[in-house]
């Protein structure tokens, strides 16, 4: 049931909220103010050390550093950390969201991009809201049907949902205030990223770099949802005006038709304000597509994307920007997490931005002026040798730019040497705290592009990317793919301290005074270390992958640590057999709460045992099997796999029954499961395109017959 208002709240929602109304009444008639749920302000964020108890902003504080002063919670007695509840979810598709904590109400999202408050000390819920995205537009999402969270402002609750609009509830009770649609549905949009609010303005951005989308962000005034300005990463039609000065500028770095085909450059994530400056710091997507060769033919720098950009947060207006990654051809974006942080350096303080983006190198950049003050390689990287100081450019290797029948695979490939999972930063240590991927990709120029609207657009050779499956080769691939939690000196620029994991896309970080780093493993755990030197002193059996950021919050005088769990996201939908290598778990979706000596435990896991894959008939010749191997590439793996080898999160497509039946065409072409996000793919696919790709997946089911992929995969309550 989705509760509406606090009219509809059953007698338990109705107790769990008492004492939280008791708590604001009682302190806001001791301050001589009028009691409001959620009643975050900009003086309030900027002071919000003086609360440390609550967690009101994306990152805690507008430097987004992730760190916390509590230290109830210490290196001494972490081990003592126990669950003190939990709050099951009603999906099992990819959690992303940072939970915002004020005055004892937890604010997080979940898939599909609904909203639940609870509350913080008991986990019962007070309130939830759907906002019914349609599932057909799970088809736009690159990266699963994800939400990264909500911002509090002023009594209500901001988001973005998939489909691409900005809704503001009522913090007490979930009505919904206004809703506004922040993009052009006649484009492949989607917001997964969470809202900042600043000068009671609501900031988004949205996604769609790989779905032919033009990249902007946009402010709304936060009481009424008006659109204030807008600012776009890219410039459009040069026989129209331009929306900037900087676009006319920008344009020039550009050739050929980009406009036809977006641009890209979308702003899906990192979104910062700087009060002490007035700016926002913004991280830009990728251009699309991903080749050059078809998006910017004669080269260019393609400004404003794979950049850090500064605006005015009043106006919008262009401040400075740093282009990372001048013409970018491997989706190495700028989109990861920004921090801001003032650091002595030489001897001088200076006013820094950190950011350590998806191509594996950690920038720190003077935020008054653009300037690269250091960067270096945080982990391996085979693209570029570093990066001049004096021009801010990139030596690129000479296998970069993936020419010739057989390139070199390059590392970082597209999932990032660092993703979205938030890093964090503590200034006790001065160390910087990044969860890293080490996986590589074998990029190879397309031989043609043709724009899609029902497929993601690289512009890159599909069947060339997937997995070989030779075993001597697969056995190689696989060992080489990596990740680790690493501990990283800004100042040095060097590392502290590592632990390596299994695998990649393990969860971000939270660093607290109490000389604790905790973060969720893809392998299903959530442990702590000590965030001076790397020793483990916790770990919790989460039953699911754990990817979101964690927080820490007090209440009823006690502090917790909280952090949605749930597997999902790119890396297992997309990546296929390579995702085995984090640890096969399957999503259970919810809420966890720690606190020292709590007493709940999570329902057992009953092991899912799945029947072998057994062999079947395959009347396709080997050019129809081709055919299907390179539509499957385009259209399907994006979701269920590459080489039709599912990560667990969406249906494996080699076991399905539907290989042997039409509902194969009743799913693909019909639209059967479209509420479930299995749009209908006649508008670009024919009965025998279809047809052709249920060959090939039977043809690598036969293939995989003698393996069974099964093994290891954690079972469900």
């Amino acid at each position: 049931m989705h509760l509406q208002s606090l009219k509809l709240l059953p007698l338990t929602g109705l107790l769990g909220l008492l004492p939280i109304l008791t708590f604001m009444t009682e302190g806001c008639a001791r301050k001589g103010i009028t009691a409001k749920l959620a009643d975050v302000s900009e003086s309030r964020i900027i002071n919000a050390d003086r609360e440390p108890g609550n967690w009101m902003s994306y990152g805690r504080t507008y430097e987004e550093q992730r760190f916390s002063p509590l230290r109830q919670i210490h290196d001494g007695n972490a081990s003592r950390l126990r669950l003190a509840w939990f709050y099951d979810l009603d999906t099992s598709r990819g959690q992303e969201a940072t939970p915002i904590i004020v005055d004892g109400i937890m604010y997080f999202t979940s898939a599909w991009s609904k909203v639940f408050a609870l509350n913080a000390a008991t986990g019962a819920l007070l309130w939830s809201y759907d906002p019914k995205v349609p599932g057909r537009w799970g088809v736009n999402a690159c990266c699963d049907v994800v939400n990264r969270g909500v911002a509090a402002w002023n009594g209500k609750i901001f988001f973005g949902t998939l489909d691409g609009r900005l809704i503001a509830l009522d913090a007490a009770s979930g009505r919904r205030i206004w809703e506004t649609l922040t993009v052009d549905r006649n484009f492949r949009y989607s917001i997964t990223g969470a809202p900042r609010v600043a000068k009671a303005k609501v900031i988004i951005g949205n996604s769609g770099g790989e779905f032919g989308v033009r990249g902007y962000v946009s402010a709304y005034d936060a009481e009424t949802g008006h659109l204030v300005w807008r600012f776009y990463t890219v410039p459009g039609d040069p026989s129209k005006p331009f929306e900037s000065p900087i676009l006319r500028r920008a344009a020039s770095t550009w050739n050929g038709q980009w406009w036809k085909l977006g641009g890209g450059g979308t702003v899906w994530n990192a979104i910062v304000y700087d009060p002490e400056l007035e700016q926002l710091y913004i991280g830009t997507g990728n251009g699309t597509p991903w080749s050059e060769r078809f998006r910017s033919p004669e080269g260019g720098d393609n400004l404003l994307t794979c950049s850090i950009v500064a605006l005015k947060v009043e106006s919008g207006e262009y401040v400075w920007h740093y282009q990372q990654n001048p013409g970018d051809v491997w989706d190495f974006d700028s989109d990861e997490d920004i921090i801001l942080a003032d650091l002595t350096i030489n001897n001088r303080p200076r006013k820094v931005l950190m950011q350590a983006p998806k191509n594996g190198i950690f920038y720190v950049v003077d935020r008054t002026n653009g300037t690269l003050i250091s960067a270096e390689p945080y982990t391996f990287i085979n693209w570029a040798t570093g990066v001049d100081l004096r021009t801010g450019r990139p030596a690129e290797s000479a296998a970069a730019r993936y020419q010739g029948p057989d390139p070199t695979p390059i590392v970082p490939g597209p999932l990032g040497a660092h993703s979205w999972q938030p890093m964090s930063y503590s200034p006790l240590t001065h160390l910087a705290y990044i969860p890293v991927n080490d996986v590589g990709f074998k990029y190879k120029q397309a031989g043609s592009f043709e724009a899609r609207q029902l497929a993601p657009n690289y512009g890159i050779d599909v069947i060339a990317a997937g997995m070989p499956q030779k075993p001597e080769i697969k056995k190689a691939i696989l060992a080489g793919v990596k990740g680790k939690l690493l501990a990283w000196n800004p100042l040095e620029q060097r590392a502290a301290w590592t632990v390596e994991r299994a695998g990649p896309w393990n969860g971000g970080t939270l660093v607290t005074a109490g000389n604790l780093l905790f973060e969720g493993t893809a392998s299903g755990n959530f442990e702590a270390y000590r965030a001076d030197n790397g020793e483990k002193l916790w770990s919790f059996a989460a039953q699911t992958g754990v990817m979101a950021g964690p927080v820490t919050f007090e209440a009823g005088g006690e502090q917790y640590v909280a952090v949605l769990a749930g597997w999902g996201g790119v890396f297992p939908l997309a990546a296929g057999e390579v995702s085995f290598a984090s640890g096969r778990v399957a999503n259970i979706s919810r809420m966890l709460a720690f606190k020292i000596d709590g007493s709940a435990t999570l329902p057992p896991l009953t092991p899912v045992e799945e029947a072998r894959i057994t062999p079947l008939a395959n009347p396709a010749n080997s050019v129809i099997i081709h055919k299907g191997e390179r539509l499957f590439q385009s259209y399907c793996a994006v979701c269920h796999g590459d080489v039709a080898v599912s990560g667990g999160v969406l249906p494996d497509l080699r076991r399905s029954s539907a290989l042997t039946s039409d509902t194969w065409f009743k799913v693909v072409l019909g639209g059967l499961l479209e509420a479930q996000g299995m749009v209908s793919f006649a508008k670009e696919l024919s009965p025998q395109d279809a047809a052709a790709i249920r060959s090939y997946v039977i043809s690598r089911r036969n293939q995989d017959a003698h393996y069974d992929h099964s093994q290891g995969v954690q079972g469900r309550p």
